[in-house]
């Protein structure tokens, strides 16, 4: 196993918190529980594992040296699984994953997307509210700006969401701060992240999803290893200097230490408050996989196909107001980040299947 680097290890909150994990079982949910248990924070678990494995959440324990308090199986639409969970334990905070989050398959199943990340969202809200909850750390995304030509993105760039995905998060968003206005003792911060990818340097814990997957890395990762034939680069046709699309990808690690960075700031200020978590730097779908192939000794086949409905031209972060509020910084290149997702699935081939 990688030891983890100095920069890594075990970090104390001023104040342990009891934290209920929404699709903590997932990519980022998962090392963003890794996270809060080496800061000594109990942890408390809702998944429905459409898209994760409950292997994961054993490797967090592997990984943190101590388990989460409970798993509980479960859809965040479901108020009597939410009640349920809010009675068993004294949660102080939540922060948010679970939500559908593939862009070209909202376009193709809008209503599931709408049901799920907006209907879970005010499920979990009001349940929240119920229980006397009102701390709240919402996984949102850099989606809702959109098409856009203005680069960086600061939190104040305007939003203009092009898919049904980036729509529910912007919804959901507009939801929060609403309620804030009207529920004074709630507290949000809405944490707009930009391309996540990379892995535990552990390689433990990694990207797994159900299926094809939808997002870049995984699928790059799984034609390395030669679960896939190619990888299918969406267009290159777009104003970029090479024509395929540019996104700020930020290591999956350095977005977790954000969430746990955000639980330790929800109550700076009252309501709602938003911020960008990115490098400020963009690299191309080509950029990405020659970083890749330098990494990793692997060549990836590629093969230019027709845009995506809903993909945009260039994203990247101006992360310049969190590190001014909090200090935190995205730490790790893109090399980081290929060589740990290329780690991840040398070690896990199949994922976490056995």
């Amino acid at each position: 196993m990688v030891t983890a680097p100095a920069a890594d290890r075990e970090r104390r909150s001023p104040v342990p918190q009891t934290v209920l994990v929404t699709g903590g079982a997932g990519f980022i949910g998962s090392h963003t529980c890794v996270e809060l248990l080496r800061s000594g924070h109990e942890v408390v678990v809702l998944d429905d594992h459409s898209n994760s494995s409950p292997e994961a959440l054993e490797r967090v324990a592997k990984i943190a040296g101590r388990p989460i308090a409970a798993a509980h199986t479960a859809d965040v639409r479901d108020r009597r699984a939410l009640d349920a969970v809010f009675a068993s334990h004294p949660i102080d905070a939540v922060i948010h994953f679970a939500a559908k989050k593939a862009v070209g398959e909202s376009v193709r199943i809008p209503l599931t997307y709408y049901d799920i990340n907006v209907g879970g969202t005010t499920a979990l809200v009001s349940a929240m509210h119920d229980h006397g909850v009102h701390r709240l750390v919402f996984s949102s995304s850099c989606s809702v700006y959109g098409d856009t030509t203005i680069v960086p993105l600061t939190e104040e760039s305007p939003v203009a969401p092009t898919n049904p995905y980036a729509t529910t998060k912007l919804t959901c968003e507009r939801i929060l701060a609403d309620l804030c206005r009207h529920v004074p003792a709630l507290r949000v911060l809405a944490l707009r992240y930009f391309n996540p990818v990379g892995a535990h340097s552990s390689g433990l814990l990694g990207e797994d999803p159900h299926g094809v997957p939808n997002n870049i890395m995984p699928f790059l990762t799984q034609v390395a290893v030669g679960r896939r034939e190619e990888l299918s680069v969406f267009g290159d046709d777009f104003p970029t200097p090479d024509g395929t699309g540019i996104r700020d990808y930020v290591h999956v690690v350095d977005v977790a230490e954000g969430h746990r960075e955000a639980l330790d700031h929800l109550d700076d200020e009252p309501g709602m408050r938003v911020f960008n978590l990115g490098t400020g730097h963009g690299a191309s779908v080509l950029d990405l996989v020659q970083t890749f192939e330098e990494v990793s000794g692997q060549p990836i086949p590629y093969r230019v196909t027709e845009r995506r409905p809903g993909d945009v031209a260039e994203l990247v972060a101006d992360p310049a107001r969190v590190a001014a509020a909090w200090g935190w910084t995205a730490r790790r290149d893109l090399a980081a980040m290929c060589r740990d997702a290329w780690n991840f699935q040398q070690h896990n081939p199949y994922g976490y299947a056995p």
